[in-house]
């Protein structure tokens, strides 16, 4: 079996969470606070973070994506949402640290309960928004304490042995599959900022640093990002103030007439001479710090907090992009196949081993640049863990009777993908088909679904739920997350779930992926992207959209109930398996062929 080249399955370090917790309660009397505010964040406010950002997993064990601890003297709570119930606990060491869900509480509620008066609470300013700040003070004061900036993290002050900051290479991302060059977008943004009455913006999320200067990165895993800020004022020449160093020839040369490049540590003295005039100078709510906030009044500038116009730009991808995210997915579908009829042919085995077989199918092909984030992949129990992560100690076998949970993606240099199946190991029980055709149904009613234009992820979320609904089910993620172009594998603003606010648009790339947990004894997921799109209504009286489903690949037939499936259903699943069919079998051939022609028959008139 051929070992991963992106993926590790090395155990976090749970064990050491309470003393270092302590040595954290010994910085806290060192420096004359009662408590620290620890966010899964960087200085970008990122998911995705580098090594020497990951200061809540170093202090707590949890490895969650999203999470926030609170340290206090006497007590600490870390705070998750409704993919890390299970997690959370799992991986803290709970006699020292009260995992709290986000739907019980939130931070600043408990905050107000458990700070007294005349204490003080610590926070890292580079880490919080002004906004989160804004609710950090008004908890505090509720409870008669007191706010606190500090200079240095306090985790980085007890951490030994912190990462050093990456250095990767930042090389230019073609124009054929950008299809648009950096000079061009920034003028799009300059116009935007000259219509909002603004002086410059900070670029302060590098996810749009990236898109807009037609660059990409190695300095976060599995996310092709180079760290940094970048300064566009109106008037004048646009400033890079990346981590790394290591920028090519041709991304220098790209870069010549648009922008000048200086180390990071330029950065904060550029932002003030800027601002020294008085400029009215744009930080995305999102993403800037609140320290970005104090640097710029302290240098006279005025600080507007609100959207970076790139977030918005960036979510519609043009034609090349488009193409490109189309060729990714038939080239990863293909992958994805060979894997699952490897699988299907091999019967119960390792979640390591699966993780591996299938990284392996994706670099077959020698395109891939690399794993768009570390494969999910739940067996039995595990699979009802919905961000879990396989390492060496809680890998097992899938057994005979079981339901097999795979989450994985890849990245290309044309497109990002992001892929759910869950499959059938011998026998599936009843229960597990019953279900599996609910979340079945609620994946097919997005995909089907057409809408008019100005319509919100939060209004269509609902469709996914309808059949779990009826059953007194429901799962607590949201059904659909935007997608970068080669770029993050969750990207905003566009999301589908109870809470989404953003109007969807043509050309905005997004995960449809419904689930179900039962805790202790399966998951089930089954996620494909979809591409809004226009779609022609006969007699519509205003502009209507749809979904292209972008994804290829079988849906495991074996879980299906067909009689709970209504007429439409059915159909969009044969006609999709047909579209499966044809688009990746000239690529197959042999076994994996013979298996693809078996797993794509139709379903119409099949028994129940």
């Amino acid at each position: 079996m051929t070992r991963a080249r992106f993926q590790t399955f090395d155990d976090p370090s749970h064990a050491k969470g309470p003393e270092r917790i302590a040595a954290l309660r010994a910085a806290l009397r060192e420096n004359g606070v009662d408590g620290f505010v620890v966010p899964r964040a960087d200085e970008h406010q990122s998911e995705y973070v580098p090594a020497e950002a990951e200061r809540l997993a170093w202090l707590t064990g949890f490895t969650g994506s999203a999470g926030l601890a609170v340290v206090l003297a006497e007590r600490a709570a870390l705070f998750v949402d409704g993919r890390y119930t299970v997690q959370g606990p799992a991986q803290v060491d709970t006699a020292t640290v009260t995992v709290v869900p986000l739907a019980d509480t939130t931070p600043e509620a408990w905050l107000a309960d458990n700070l007294t008066a005349g204490q003080t609470l610590a926070y890292d300013p580079w880490l919080h928004t002004p906004d989160g700040v804004a609710r950090l003070e008004r908890a505090a004061a509720k409870a008669g304490a007191r706010l606190r900036a500090v200079e240095t993290n306090l985790v980085d002050a007890v951490w030994a042995g912190r990462p050093r900051p990456a250095a990767g290479r930042v090389a230019a991302h073609p124009e054929a599959l950008a299809g648009e060059t950096a000079g061009a977008k920034l003028g799009r943004l300059r116009a935007a900022l000259t219509d909002g009455g603004l002086d410059a913006l900070v670029i302060s999320d590098p996810h749009n640093l990236a898109w807009a200067f037609n660059l990409r990165g190695a300095d976060i895993a599995h996310t092709p990002l180079a760290l940094g800020y970048a300064l566009v004022p109106v008037e004048g020449r646009a400033a890079l103030y990346l981590t790394s160093p290591a920028i090519d020839a041709d991304l220098r040369a790209a870069l010549a007439p648009l922008a000048d490049a200086h180390p990071r540590t330029a950065f904060a003295a550029d932002l003030a001479a800027l601002c020294a005039g008085g400029a009215r100078v744009r930080l995305d709510a999102a993403t800037g710090s609140a320290a970005l906030k104090a640097l710029v009044e302290a240098a006279g500038g005025r600080a507007e907090v609100g959207p970076d116009p790139l977030t918005a730009m960036k979510a519609i991808k043009n034609r090349a992009e488009i193409a490109g995210a189309r060729a990714a997915h038939r080239r990863d579908g293909g992958a994805v196949t060979r894997f699952l009829a490897w699988l299907d042919r091999t019967g119960p085995v390792y979640e390591i081993e699966a993780v591996e077989a299938l990284e392996a199918a994706r670099t077959e092909g020698g395109d891939v640049r690399d794993v768009s984030f570390p494969t999910i992949a739940g067996s039995g129990p595990n699979g009802a863990i919905v961000h879990y992560r396989v390492t060496r100690a809680t890998d097992r076998r899938a057994e005979p009777g079981e339901l097999f949970l795979i989450d994985s993606g890849a990245q290309y240099a044309d497109g990002t993908t992001d892929i759910t199946r869950t499959v059938a190991v011998g026998e599936p029980a009843p229960e597990m088909r019953e279900r599996f055709t609910r979340v079945l149904k609620g994946h097919i009613a997005i995909a089907r679904t057409v809408f008019p234009e100005g319509t919100t992820g939060g209004q269509i979320d609902a469709l996914a739920r309808l059949s779990l609904w009826e059953a007194g089910l429901d799962y607590d993620h949201g059904t659909g997350h935007g997608v970068g172009s080669f770029l993050s594998v969750h990207e905003g603003p566009q999301r589908i779930a109870k809470v989404g606010p953003v109007a969807l648009k043509p050309g905005m790339i997004l995960s449809n992926e419904p689930g179900y947990y039962k805790p202790g004894a399966y998951g089930i997921r089954i996620e494909n992207l979809i591409l809004v799109e226009e779609r022609a209504v006969p007699g519509a009286e205003r502009p209507m959209l749809g979904f292209e489903t972008l994804t290829l690949a079988p849906i495991d037939r074996r879980l299906i109930v067909p009689a709970l499936l209504g007429e439409a259903d059915t159909a969009w699943l044969d006609a999709y398996h047909a579209r499966v069919r044809a688009a990746l079998a000239p690529d197959l051939e042999g076994e994996t062929l013979a298996w693809l022609e078996q797993a794509t028959r139709p379903i119409a008139g099949a028994a129940a």
